[in-house]
């Protein structure tokens, strides 16, 4: 519970999901003139959501979302009621993975409900920036909408940080001199960055929508220059996701390029051995005929001359290919 006209705030938590439902019921019909509550909820049931549906004036399409998660990030109205979805991620160096959640926000007159669907929670880190910054509190529920999601979007510079730097090693390891292909390395973090972006980029037409002006979204013109910051902070962040995911495309085209080269040079190699062989191979196929009339078949040194012609040959043929490269 916080009180917007102190400052201060009073939290609760409940290990039991219905002794918290019902503590969340008890302070929503208790609060006073002033004061809002701040409902988190983890995983839910549907029972956990239906004894708070009424109570706050929750719609029934809005529960759906927030019972399911897996929401395309968006912001809906419902009366007094504003409904945002998001994606929570964070990267994880140690797999190449992007991890991900679910987050629904529900921002009323004088109440927010947080609903949150996998392992990544920003509310707590949400609620003690409120802590710490009672000027924030005052300006009530959506104060909180923007705590939430400042900490969402830093999480996303975070994470896009960790992929820039794992594809900063990717970049060195395919122009490194080493002849290992990288190119599962490159999908797989090309796959992490695709969904990523799916999680940033359909936000930020979502964050430019809550600056539609003073009252237009229900809220005041104090919170507004907060929201932008959030919005700045987020167009940098899917800017760098594009970027990466180009990148990615160039590093994966490099890839390609010297698996090519790669194998042209293993085709020139063996066509060089294949043609410095077949000198050797002619002429011991031609002497190897048994006809009885053949030249220098009586001689002495038909032998050691024909052995010198087919090392002569097969070196002249070495050399000229060392100083063409292809050996």
């Amino acid at each position: 519970m916080y009180d917007q006209g102190s400052g201060r705030s009073e939290q609760v938590e409940c290990e039991l999901p219905d002794d918290a439902c019902q503590l969340a019921l008890k302070q929503l019909r208790g609060l006073g003139d002033g004061e809002f509550a701040w409902v988190r909820l983890a995983d839910p049931s549907q029972s956990d959501l239906a004894q708070l549906t009424q109570e706050m004036g929750l719609h029934p399409l809005a529960v759906e979302d927030a019972l399911h998660g897996e929401q395309r990030p968006k912001a809906e109205r419902f009366g007094d009621m504003l409904a945002v979805a998001l994606k929570t991620l964070r990267y994880v160096d140690e797999e190449t993975a992007v991890e991900t959640g679910d987050l629904m926000i529900f921002v009323g007159s004088r109440s927010v409900l947080t609903v949150r669907h996998g392992p990544i929670d920003p509310c707590p880190e949400a609620a003690r920036r409120l802590e710490a910054d009672p000027d924030m509190l005052r300006l009530g529920p959506w104060a909180v909408l923007h705590a939430v999601l400042d900490v969402a979007v830093d999480a996303y510079s975070d994470a896009a940080r960790g992929v820039r730097s794992t594809l900063n090693r990717l970049e060195d390891a395919v122009f490194s001199t080493s002849r290992v292909d990288h190119t599962q390395g490159i999908y797989s973090l090309k796959r992490e960055v695709r969904e990523f972006r799916d999680a940033v980029q359909p936000l930020v037409p979502v964050v430019q929508g809550l600056l539609g002006g003073p009252g237009k979204e229900g809220h005041g013109p104090e919170i507004t220059p907060y929201l932008r910051d959030v919005a700045d902070h987020l167009h940098r962040t899917d800017i760098e996701v594009r970027t990466l995911d180009e990148l990615l495309d160039s590093v994966l085209g490099a890839q390609q390029a010297r698996v090519g080269t790669w194998q042209n040079d293993d085709m020139r190699r063996i066509s060089a051995w294949a043609a410095i062989f077949a000198v050797p191979t002619m002429v011991a196929g031609v002497y190897g005929m048994n006809f009885e009339h053949m030249p220098e078949l009586g001689w002495t040194y038909g032998y050691p001359l024909a052995v010198g012609l087919m090392a002569i040959a097969a070196g002249a043929l070495y050399r000229a290919f060392r100083r063409n490269g292809w050996l």
